[in-house]
């Protein structure tokens, strides 16, 4: 973002113009064979903004530099700059085009052979951890799937109509972004579980309330809406200028290994306004988890880790013999366990927020074991029963959110159970959870008294019972879909049996009745 310093004019464009730059973009694409649908061209959209915005962010930093006297290094050199391929409408176009971004070796725009753009980008290092770094890592896993350059030609036109260095259409293009991530994700089907319900997220950043000076960390960051919204919630604390620069710098810290919700991890920060993200793009569990020291540690993590997947056997040796599991959540949660600050010299030590499948609440073994721990080192507070369908369609995995801290042993759990709508039996894609259905359970968060939604339970007794978190509310009818999987079993079996008798005691009358 330019500072209040330096003033650049650029020409104002209303969300109605750049919701239409948008349109018109995806509606040619749509043209293109090499792209068969949504999945495809939100990314496309993406890396052509990512470089027109780097090119804008870039013109905006060398002007900064020659009015304080300084030199400035520019992460891309030319002919490889935005405004040299891509800037003038009559700029190189078809197979030309196409050649320049796909191929190792190509004509570039200064008529002489050399790197393609693609090959040129993937190239970039820093001596030191910058931009190029970042540049170069997005572009790593990033392929341009247009095949026909006319129509490429007419979309990079689209874009070069959008202006970076505009706070308000940044602003703008923050929210369209959001929701082309939310098309994505129904585009995504199974797939698209790197994208949280946003209400979710603000329910958790609000509840968790991270603050101003402390460190931040998302590791499984997916496309960036903890950070995005710690980022706005941070951001209405900032009062002076030296504010702004420590959110900036070093706040912030997310991990995503995926490469395209990497990119558009990037891009959704960068459209919100994070100046330098910081997203470790390898994956969160590679270190042992008894080399991770002080220095790895963070005052807050708010996160919803992979549910089920499989590791590779070199990542679960990074975890103690007798708590590697094949299941993703298990192994974050030992992972955020570790990576919370301890209390030292008077601090309040680290905290966090986190969603997780029902299973982690009622398993047994390993995942007691792990239980076990976080009741007896750490202040496992809260923990809220989500109802069913948050994350529908893509999944129907009960799910709910685990609240802790490094104050010390579990005295007890409060439980809260988040209630449906009035008349509604789940959540869908078409009326999903809206974030002012968390309004009760905000005002119940600081001043907490047992009632028909909340009760709490003693850590003794959960211990006792094998760490089984997995607890109804006492004051609600029974929900199977919260029962441990042998109840639940069990449950369905006793309802067979009973359809069974009925259909025999029908087949009776109705003999009965032909007699």
């Amino acid at each position: 973002m330019p500072s209040r310093k330096t003033k650049i004019e650029a020409p104002k464009s209303t969300a109605q113009q750049l919701g239409s730059i948008v349109k018109s973009s995806r509606d040619i694409m749509r043209k293109d064979k090499g792209l068969s649908g949504d999945l495809d061209r939100l990314p496309m959209l993406t890396w052509i903004m990512f470089l027109k915005f780097l090119d804008d962010m870039e013109q905006v930093r060398h002007e900064e530099a020659k009015l304080a006297g300084k030199k400035f290094k520019q992460a891309i050199e030319p002919p490889y700059r935005w405004r040299d391929w891509a800037a003038k409408p009559e700029g190189m176009t078809g197979p030309e085009l196409i050649a320049f971004i796909n191929q190792e070796e190509a004509t570039r725009p200064d008529g002489k052979k050399g790197l393609g753009l693609f090959a040129y980008l993937r190239s970039l290092q820093s001596a030191n951890g910058d931009r190029r770094d970042v540049i170069a890592k997005v572009f790593e896993g990033t392929v341009n799937r247009m095949i026909n350059g006319y129509l490429l030609r007419d979309v990079v036109n689209k874009v070069n109509d959008i202006h970076f260095n505009s706070r308000d259409e940044i602003h703008t293009l923050g929210h369209l972004y959001e929701s082309m991530l939310r098309e994505m994700r129904d585009a995504a089907g199974d797939s698209g579980e790197f994208y949280t319900p946003r209400p979710l997220v603000k329910f958790i950043v609000a509840a968790v309330n991270p603050r101003l000076g402390e460190t931040v960390l998302d590791p499984a960051a997916g496309t960036g809406g903890f950070l995005v919204e710690a980022f706005e919630h941070l951001k209405q604390q900032c009062k002076k200028a030296e504010d702004f620069s420590q959110l900036q710098e070093g706040t912030l810290h997310g991990i995503e290994p995926k490469p395209l919700p990497y990119l558009l991890c990037q891009m959704n920060l960068l459209l919100h306004g994070v100046e330098y993200p910081k997203i470790d793009p390898l994956n969160a569990l590679r270190f042992p988890l008894r080399e991770l020291g002080d220095r790895d540690r963070v005052d807050v993590i708010m996160t919803n880790p992979p549910f089920g997947g499989e590791e590779e056997r070199g990542i679960l040796s990074n975890f103690p013999e007798d708590r590697q599991t094949a299941e993703t959540a298990l192994l974050f949660l030992q992972l955020i366990m570790r990576k919370l600050k301890r209390p030292v010299g008077g601090s309040k030590g680290g905290r966090c927020g986190m969603i997780v499948p029902n299973g982690v609440l009622f398993g047994d073994g390993i995942c007691a074991r792990i239980k076990k721990e976080l009741l007896e080192e750490f202040n496992l507070h809260t923990i809220v029963r989500l109802p069913n369908g948050v994350f529908a369609p893509y999944t129907s995995i009960p799910t709910n959110l685990l609240f802790f801290d490094r104050t010390g042993p579990t005295k007890h759990v409060w439980y809260y159970d988040q209630p449906l709508p009035e008349g509604r039996k789940n959540y869908t894609k078409t009326a999903p959870i809206q974030f002012e259905e968390f309004a009760d359970c905000l005002a119940w968060w600081k001043k907490r008294e047992e009632n028909e939604r909340a009760w709490k339970v003693p850590a003794a007794e959960l211990l006792a019972n094998n760490c089984n978190l997995d607890r109804k509310n006492p004051r609600a009818k029974e929900d199977i879909t919260h029962l441990p999987p042998e109840q639940l079993a069990e449950s369905i079996l006793q309802k067979e049996k009973r359809i069974a008798e009925i259909v025999v005691g029908i087949r009776a009358l109705l003999a009965g009745q032909r007699a």
